[in-house]
């Protein structure tokens, strides 16, 4: 299928490393130019080295969670490329104060709070005249977790929550100038992905890809897959959905034996 991405320009913040790395990649594959927005220099700078035989791929520094660096992020992205079609909302934690809700610090929470939904938020204020003007779109990178819980991840779970709620109320302020569309990414194997000092390859077991209905644990190009087609003309009707990708694990009914 051809998705007409080319000539057009995304933005990807956390684009340096695990599914960021692999959206980068499909869509620099569909011909698009990709800007990394990433806090980690090394892996930005590392990532942007290895794409590049893919297309044109710039690496921004930025700090999602600060309105200032995502203002310097969005005048960069103009003064080079002169336009943004996409933004993938991308960049996240998962564990900072990770336990019992009871020895959570308020300090944690509002991190996690802060990367995780202030972030997308920063960014669609900041770059949202420039897609209404490219007619674009924006992916938000949500989880499993805003609709299955596991324990003691409620920061988590709560910023992923809000972060569909957030794309459902976008999609109905922004439209019909920006589609607005979340992925719900489920067991993504991101090891490889991540910059050379932490890579690492793990033999999953037959047990943790049999659990899935699909077969297998899910990778980064299939989070890149879905996010170029929501991009893209072929997605024009669908805004304000959330698309779990996780091997079909959200809709099975699992008991102990």
């Amino acid at each position: 299928m051809e998705l007409k991405l080319k000539g057009r320009v995304a933005v990807v913040t956390g684009g340096g490393q695990g599914i960021g790395k692999g959206i980068a990649l499909r869509l620099l594959q569909e011909g698009m130019t990709v800007v990394l927005a990433e806090v980690d220099e090394e892996a930005g700078r590392e990532t942007a080295a290895e794409l590049e035989a893919w297309g044109a791929v710039r690496f921004t520094p930025v700090d999602v969670a600060d309105e200032k660096s995502v203002a310097t992020l969005t005048a960069a992205t103009l003064a080079e490329f002169g336009r943004i079609d996409g933004l993938i909302n991308n960049a996240g934690i998962a564990n900072p104060g990770n336990g019992p809700i009871e020895e959570m610090t308020l300090a944690n929470w509002n991190r996690m709070l802060a990367v995780n939904l202030t972030g997308p938020f920063l960014c669609v204020k900041q770059m949202t005249p420039h897609l209404r003007a490219a007619q674009g779109a924006i992916v938000n990178i949500a989880s499993t977790r805003a609709l299955q819980a596991e324990v003691d991840t409620e920061a988590y779970s709560a910023a992923k929550g809000g972060l569909t709620a957030l794309t459902r109320a976008l999609a109905v302020s922004l439209g019909p100038d920006v589609r607005v569309n979340a992925i719900a990414p489920g067991w993504i194997d991101v090891r490889p992905w991540r910059k050379r000092s932490q890579r690492s390859v793990v033999e999953w077991s037959d047990t943790d890809h049999e659990q899935h209905p699909v077969g297998r644990i899910g990778t980064p190009e299939d989070i890149g897959a879905l996010t170029a087609f929501l991009l893209s003309p072929e997605a024009g009707f669908i805004t304000g959905q959330l698309f779990p990708v996780d091997g079909g694990m959200t809709v099975k009914m699992i008991y102990a034996e």
